[in-house]
């Protein structure tokens, strides 16, 4: 099954939906004015609880045959979001947000796996974070154009754009997206933005990736520069996204990012005659009624000099605390996933979303002549769930998944997880 298979199948399955559900169901608008609609202030966040338990280790790649059986269970709070809107005037708006991720910083370590440099090794690292997600000042002159400048979300991919957990059907972000591109993806720039009729749309200029940070398993998306106090800025990246609105109901979204990474690296000298050009490309559709959600997504990227920037980093940078391991020239994700309210039938108030997924993504899709192959960094994932909504804005969700590594060359890999989260607003003024 290829990308154009999924595509083509998830919009036919979305036109069907469309017709048959017409617009008789009442839900938000999928596009709307940027949400101002507050007097003064308004404080507000989204979290969630995870629960997992696995049948295979931890560490899929010192064994032959991929990950070992082994039964174990986890349990962990992903992120904690708060988040603060406050308007100086009604034309200038102030917004923020704190993150906090596995319970904060410096309280737990994590092993990490992944081979370095061609060996295997394995290293603790400090686990847990407090990042400020955004924090930016924004100019409105009408609702077609508006400039942002501070902290801001990079909206590129359907989850960055829409990462709320009560915005996808999962326990947890779709894998294929974490794999590639930082999630939440959040850099320091100018935006310009704004709504015109059916559309909406952005485009910013960040600073960029640190091309010492890419890797196997992360891709361009382990590049975010985090080590160091400042981000470095000598090549900004340029960003954007179109959202377009054609019927009630219905997102059809565009998205995009450039970056010449090299002259990011903390030592861009080790780095002459490289450009590590950055491309992202991603195209998503949604349809979301009060009975129905489907969503499709596909993202494909690139990095040039990817093999000459590897034999950089590992001859150079081995004590920035990036992991250093091979990455694929080019990148690719698909998805689609779908489910309907079975409560609907019965006329209950809540809902009860019963939902399937499937994903394919491969950080790795292609690499250069005479770089290391890495087949184990293709994978299909496969999640049949429920999403049960307490309310509009708190959900119980509970899915199991099957992970195929390279299409069941290495150990297959499944997971059952619950997740209980929430969004929303909860004070406003």
């Amino acid at each position: 099954m290829n990308y154009r298979t999924v595509l083509i199948t998830t919009l036919l399955m979305i036109s069907n939906i469309v017709v048959a559900q017409k617009t008789r169901d009442t839900v938000d608008t999928v596009i709307t004015p940027y949400e101002w609609n507050f007097e003064k202030y308004r404080f507000g966040g989204y979290g969630e609880v995870l629960f997992q338990r696995m049948d295979y280790d931890a560490n899929r790649y010192t064994n032959p045959n991929g990950a070992q059986k082994r039964n174990r269970a986890e349990i962990s709070l992903p992120r904690a979001v708060f988040a603060i809107d406050y308007k100086f005037k009604n034309d200038i708006v102030f917004g923020a947000e704190i993150e906090f991720e596995y319970g904060g910083t410096g309280a737990t370590m994590e092993i990490e796996h992944e081979k370095e440099g061609g060996e295997y090794e394995t290293e603790i690292e400090q686990g847990g974070e407090v990042v400020l997600e955004q924090l930016h000042l924004t100019k409105r002159f009408g609702n077609a154009f508006n400039i942002r400048i501070g902290h801001i979300i990079v909206p590129v991919g359907a989850t960055n754009s829409h990462h709320e957990p009560t915005q996808y059907l999962g326990t947890v972000r779709p894998e294929g997206e974490l794999a590639l591109l930082p999630s939440t993806w959040h850099e320091t720039g100018i935006s310009i933005l704004g709504y015109a009729g059916k559309f909406k749309y952005e485009a910013m200029m960040v600073n960029g990736l640190d091309p010492n940070g890419f890797s196997s398993e992360h891709w361009a998306g382990s590049g975010r520069q985090k080590i160091f106090e400042k981000s470095i800025m000598t090549s900004p990246a340029f960003a954007g996204r179109v959202e377009y609105n054609p019927i009630r109901n219905l997102r059809i979204s565009a998205s995009g990012y450039y970056n010449k990474t090299a002259k990011n690296s903390s030592k861009p000298q080790t780095m002459a005659g490289l450009d590590g050009t950055v491309t992202i490309l991603s195209a998503d559709a949604q349809y979301r009624s009060a009975n129905v959600i489907a969503r499709a997504n596909v993202i494909y990227g690139s990095i040039s000099d990817s093999k000459a920037i590897f034999d950089v980093n590992r001859r150079y940078f081995r004590g920035t605390g990036y992991s250093i391991t091979p990455f694929g020239e080019a990148a690719l994700t698909y998805s689609c996933e779908a489910g309907y309210n079975v409560f609907s039938f019965f006329g209950f108030k809540s809902k009860l979303f019963p939902f399937v997924r499937y994903e394919y993504y491969n950080t790795a899709e292609k690499v250069e002549t005479g770089a290391q192959e890495l087949p184990r960094y293709k994978r299909d994932l496969f999640i049949a769930g429920i999403n049960y909504f307490l309310t509009s804005s708190v959900v119980l969700k509970a899915d199991y998944s099957h992970r195929r590594i390279a299409k069941g060359t290495y150990n297959s890999e499944n997971t059952i997880s619950l997740t209980l989260a929430y969004t929303g607003w909860f004070l406003s003024k």
